[in-house]
């Protein structure tokens, strides 16, 4: 192997995230035709189960650079205008003005329109609500079903957060679930198999799917959730119905499969050049974790002083964490999964302290991108 993908800096450094406090660890990295794949921790706490880089993962947000290609694709067979407003498919979803929302604004959270999950937790029947009522609400809903319309409605009743097209927008998962039901209207079935068919099946990733039930395929890694130390010791929420982000946060992949839909839709063979210059053209959005960042159409780049640039995504879900980026040229790829979310304790502020598994994986992430 090259330099840049060194196995023994690319060990230490995983292994370094797993002393830190993180359960387990897999990735995959790629540069051109070298490939590296390694893995620390446990899979399973109470059993000792190594954690193993082919195992399968919730990916959370990433999904969404896969949704926003499956609507790129229908631009380009002429069923979606990406300045069409979302009322001249989806009459009445949207009320008033909000109506003129393009899907252009959707795909780049310029929409205005509120992230439902706050309120969601705060007012629908059923749904997890940590902040109130600790973990049992969690625990007692993994198999609730919930449907895209109610969460909407959620979204769209709240106040909205910005102008239409207006800038910095704000991440909200509401628009990617505007554009599931988008999807649908424009090619007659779910958004999960026009999703699978058009792009999961094309890209050829035989571990990657958008569920329709609580499980996770084998192998995989239980799924720690500590919510800021409210859930002490973290519990497994491996088991659980992602119908309460659908094609926002979805998704269940590999690394290896992650790597290789983010080499193909770099290069061209997802969606068309053309498409693939529209997700890339990007405005500044604040994410929710307050930073602003500058995003596409579902992808957003990461750069650092001095170094290529990245396309990519990351994601959360209730106990699993992923990233998995590309550089500009296509060469160097990078995608890692952990199984702890939310390991940092708040402070008097409510704001997360910092934890070293924080540096750990920023390491990590730092060798992986750019050896």
């Amino acid at each position: 192997m090259s330099d840049s993908l060194d196995p023994e800096v690319l060990n230490a450094a995983i292994e370094n995230v797993h002393r830190a406090g993180m359960p387990g660890v897999f990735a995959e990295v790629r540069d051109g035709d070298e490939v590296w794949r390694g893995a620390a921790g446990v899979a399973d706490l109470a059993t000792g189960r190594p954690v193993g880089a082919g195992m399968r993962h919730r990916v959370g947000s990433v999904t969404k650079t896969f949704t926003a290609a499956a609507v790129l694709q229908q631009v380009e067979r002429g069923r979606i205008g990406l300045d069409t407003p979302i009322g001249r498919y989806l009459p009445g979803l949207l009320p008033g003005e909000r109506g003129d929302v393009t899907v252009r604004m959707l795909l780049n959270h310029t929409s205005g329109l509120a992230e439902y999950l706050p309120h969601a937790y705060a007012s629908l029947k059923g749904f997890p609500a940590l902040a109130d009522t600790g973990p049992r609400s969690l625990d007692d809903h993994r198999f609730t079903r919930f449907q895209p319309a109610e969460l909407i409605g959620l979204g769209v009743a709240a106040p909205a957060v910005g102008t239409p097209g207006g800038t910095p927008g704000l991440y909200s998962n509401t628009n990617y679930l505007i554009l599931g039901l988008l999807l649908e209207e424009v090619t007659g079935t779910t958004a999960e198999r026009c999703i699978t068919r058009n792009v999961i099946e094309r890209a050829g990733l035989q571990d990657t799917e958008l569920p329709t039930g609580p499980y996770v395929g084998e192998p995989h890694s239980c799924l720690y959730e500590a919510w800021f130390g409210m859930i002490d010791p973290p519990r497994d929420y491996s088991v659980y119905d992602m119908s309460w982000v659908g094609p926002a946060a979805s998704l269940i992949s590999t690394v290896a499969d992650l790597n290789r839909f983010f080499g193909m839709l770099l290069a061209g063979e997802i969606v068309s050049p053309s498409s693939l210059a529209q997700m890339r053209r990007t405005v500044p959005v604040v994410s929710q974790e307050g930073r602003t960042i500058e995003y596409g159409l579902g992808l957003h780049p990461i750069e650092a002083p001095g170094q290529d640039t990245f396309w990519g995504h990351g994601g959360t879900a209730w106990g699993a964490g992923a990233l998995a980026v590309i550089s500009a040229d296509g060469r160097r790829r990078m995608a890692v999964a952990v199984n702890l979310q939310r390991w940092n304790a708040l402070d008097s502020s409510g704001r997360p302290r910092p934890h070293p598994i924080d540096e750990a994986l920023a390491a990590f992430h730092r060798v992986a991108m750019y050896g």
